[in-house]
């Protein structure tokens, strides 16, 4: 397997570094640090991969994140098991959060190499409310919220019955599982993990940091390009995600060194913790600001915002999550009190700047 070159390359855009310039191929994992393997796992969206990394756990691999769960995805580990990983087991699976890209073939990949799987409660417990009940979001209060903020029946529709896609990207998950919590030291071979959790992007999302090493296994959390996606659902509808999202950030600024190896469940591995933490929290309050202005002209829904702030044109599936992210700026301005409700006009609810 190989090594990616020790010498950080330079982003010309920020003051980010990244040790590895380029991904790996799929099936030629690469030690992006010491005992720790980077192999690139394809996913078939705009989003077109996700980084599964396995640290050395003495006499095998254990396993961070598994891609959705497809034959394609399969047929990759079978691939990974038989060539690059062959001589040494794997061990368990870490999985971050619920969302398919990384929980997606846990189910498969516990019972085909015989692993434990280790997660947190919530993303156990709510890959598994989706994979019992995957129409449970077709019921009425949950359309009903949809249309109350604005989105027409054809959106309303698409997002109602997204479980059932998600149950086609998930393969199940095993009967048990073992818990991570906020503040366990998690071993792994001859390393010390601290595990972390963050809120926003996905509740109690899973994050690993080996304070020796100075490495942060960060998931979802802080990528180095893209922002991750922070939403609002039915289920929860006054959920402030975008204000737990920003105090994660700024938890993980206070207690992480600025010098931090990230290796993010996306995109590249990089340097410049604080600097990219500093530069999501800028983008959200841009995009509020975006919001205030809007709203102080005349009141809106939260569909009617969606364009505001993602003016290209969106397919179905992408209005749901530019939907769901709207959303999330109009709750966290409204619990800042930067925006208010408006006086009801009909079935649909609007704010307006305070």
């Amino acid at each position: 397997m190989a090594r990616v070159k020790k010498k950080p390359t330079k982003s010309t855009d920020r003051t980010l570094a990244f040790p590895a310039p380029e991904p790996p191929a799929p099936d030629r994992p690469v030690e992006i640090a010491p005992g720790i393997l980077w192999v690139r796992v394809p996913l078939p969206f705009r989003l077109d991969h996700i980084n599964v990394f396995l640290i050395d756990d003495g006499d095998g691999w254990a396993i961070l994140d598994t891609g959705i769960g497809n034959e394609a995805t399969r047929t990759l580990w079978e691939t990974l098991a038989n060539g690059p990983l062959a001589g040494r087991r794997l061990t368990r699976l870490i999985v971050t959060h619920h969302h398919p890209d990384h929980i997606g073939l846990a189910g498969w990949l516990c019972e085909r190499f015989d692993l434990p799987l280790l997660t947190s409660e919530t993303s156990y417990l709510f890959c598994q409310n989706v994979s019992l009940s995957p129409g449970a979001l077709d019921a009425k209060p949950y359309r009903d919220f949809y249309l109350r903020h604005g989105v027409d029946e054809a959106v309303t529709n698409r997002v109602a019955t997204q479980g059932h896609g998600y149950l086609r990207m998930v393969s199940g998950l095993p009967p048990t599982f073992e818990r991570l919590v906020a503040g366990d030291t998690l071993r792994i071979g001859g390393r010390s993990f601290e595990v972390l959790t963050g809120d926003g992007h996905s509740p109690e999302q899973v994050m690993l940091y080996g304070r020796a090493d100075n490495i942060f296994l960060a998931a979802d959390q802080v990528l180095a390009k893209i922002t991750p996606n922070i939403s609002v659902w039915a289920v929860n509808p006054k959920d402030d995600p975008l204000g737990l999202y920003i105090r994660s950030l700024g938890a993980l600024k206070r207690n992480l060194p600025a010098d931090a190896l990230v290796l993010p469940g996306h995109q590249l591995p990089f340097y410049g913790l604080h600097t990219r933490a500093d530069e999501l929290i800028a983008h959200h309050e841009a995009r509020c600001a975006v919001l205030a202005e809007a709203c102080r002209r005349q009141s809106h829904s939260a569909a009617e915002l969606v364009p505001v702030l993602f003016p290209r044109q969106l397919d179905p599936h992408q209005l749901s999550f530019a939907f769901s992210e709207t959303l999330a700026h109009v709750n966290y301005m409204l619990k800042r009190g930067e925006l208010t409700w408006a006086a009801a006009e009909g079935q649909v609810q609007r704010v307006v700047t305070a």
